[in-house]
């Protein structure tokens, strides 16, 4: 696979730095406050954000001097954070989706392992990614760590551990201050716009060096690990892919390549954009996410017996993700431009089929060797909560697990042409995920109940806007 890698160059010598214990000189985490403490002070940092993921992945919280972040100071955050729109709104009551009254303070708790810099500030500055917890200190069920972190458990309970690697795609897009006006691909160094059907075109990816050098950049800054990077299909559609590990550490790292790569772009005129599909008539951006599950005493992978054949876990596993994830899709693929992604002849699954290698079925399972064996969901668009996307995707396969559910036989067949055997819609997907019995214990029931008030708002939202083709088709003929 062509593949681009990242520029060796030399560390400038830092002498704060050259003082202190190797395991502080990590640009990613420390175990204690006192670490914490060393960490900031040898990298001169004046200030840290820290940093929570909404139900959108939408980093939230409080910045703050360095010096009142390690005194052990409280941080708070509204619980109303919660029960907003992605346009701010705060939606209608139903009988699933309650406001609290008093909108109580939830703490913010820093997870110290996430601590790294904000390489694109221009004074010191460090981020923190934080919990949430009660006022009595007990976790919050419905934010999307937690949501994460529990269907976590739910694995550990089994003796047994996921391991995950998203692939996430997203377009450079020319600077648009006019959200009325269709968006372009931005000039590249050759002062041309790049077209469509570059696939794994080196030359597409020269077009933007300077920015995809600023991207390694600042994610090595960060202690984030790029494997590859690749053109795709789509004019300036880039796609990163990451390392397998831990589905909470590759959450978070998601969550912060996101932003980092939208800065970056923006320090060179430009926009990075992870809308599912954010130009007519050109393939969406998916978040791909391979999964495995390991056992945790022996290492070994569960989906594979030791003769190297596929296991049943392998088959169930697949079987509930067929059951289940149209069900839970509205957590893969959250918004109405989510749906426009999932369409016939668009690069992009229909369907819950699978297959072996087959990449127009949602979920692929790739050639490996049996210790690698692993399922690619392929319906994830990039613009998902990537916490939730991994909950989503982890607790149907569990599901199918539990319950011993076959799965179809494989196809091989174009799985992404003719009728669309998915939810059609974001109304249609919330309602499933609602009707779903076997979600209330994966997920919880005030998630689920929250979730799906907000999205009816968010689709609320929408129906108030007037589209083109409303003016193009409606405002002469009927």
């Amino acid at each position: 696979m062509p593949a681009r890698k990242p520029p060796l160059k030399a560390a400038k010598p830092i002498s704060k730095l050259a003082a202190v214990p190797p395991s502080l000189r990590s640009a990613r985490g420390v175990s204690s406050w006192k670490e914490a403490a060393q960490w900031l002070r040898a990298r001169g940092i004046e200030d840290i954000e820290c940093i929570t993921p909404d139900l959108a992945g939408v980093p939230r919280g409080k910045m703050m001097p360095s010096s009142k972040f390690t005194s052990n100071t409280s941080l708070a955050l509204p619980s109303a954070l919660y029960r907003h729109t992605i346009s701010g709104e705060y939606p209608d009551e139903t009988e699933s989706f309650r406001y609290e009254p008093r909108d109580s303070d939830l703490k913010l708790v820093p997870d110290l392992s996430t601590l790294s810099v904000v390489p694109w500030e221009t004074d010191p500055t460090a981020q923190v990614i934080c919990d949430i917890v009660n006022s009595d200190g007990g976790e919050v069920p419905y934010t999307p760590r937690n949501v994460l972190k529990h269907v976590m458990e739910l694995y550990r309970a089994r003796g047994w551990k996921a391991i995950v690697a998203p692939e996430i795609e997203f377009y450079l897009v020319a600077k648009n201050d006019d959200p009325d006006y269709p968006l372009h691909p931005p000039k590249g160094r050759s002062g041309r716009s790049i077209l469509g059907g570059q696939s794994y075109s080196i030359a597409g990816i020269n077009e933007f060096d300077e920015l995809i050098d600023d991207i390694y950049h600042f994610s090595e800054k960060q202690g984030l690990e790029i494997d590859t990077l690749i053109h795709e299909d789509g004019p300036a559609q880039l796609e990163i892919n990451l390392r397998h590990g831990d589905p909470i550490e590759l959450a978070d790292q998601v969550f912060l390549f996101k932003r980092t790569i939208r800065e970056a772009a923006m320090k060179h005129g430009i926009y990075a954009t992870f809308m599912a599909k954010p130009m007519q008539g050109q393939p969406g951006s998916a978040m791909h996410i391979h999964q495995s599950v390991v056992n945790e005493a022996t290492g070994k992978n569960v989906f594979s017996n030791p003769d190297g054949s596929p296991s049943r876990e392998f088959f169930y596993f697949i079987g509930g993700l067929q059951k289940y994830v149209p069900s839970a899709l509205s957590m893969l693929a959250p918004y109405v431009n989510s749906y426009r992604r999932l369409t016939p002849d668009m690069s992009a699954p229909v369907n819950n089929a699978w297959g072996y290698d087959n990449r127009t079925t949602a979920f692929r399972v790739p050639v490996s060797d049996p210790q690698a064996r692993r399922v690619e969901n392929r319906l994830p668009s990039s613009d998902a909560n990537p916490y939730l996307a991994l909950a989503g995707s982890l607790a149907c396969g569990l599901l199918g697990i539990m319950k011993e559910i076959e799965p179809t036989a494989p196809t091989e067949d174009s799985a992404n042409e003719g009728s669309i055997d998915l939810p059609r819609g974001l109304l249609e997907a919330v309602a499933l995920m609602e009707e779903e019995p076997a979600f209330e214990g994966v997920f919880g029931k005030e998630f689920i109940g929250l979730y799906a008030g907000v999205k009816r708002g968010e689709f609320e939202t929408f129906m108030q806007v007037i589209s083109p083709w409303e003016r193009e088709f409606l405002l002469l003929n009927v």
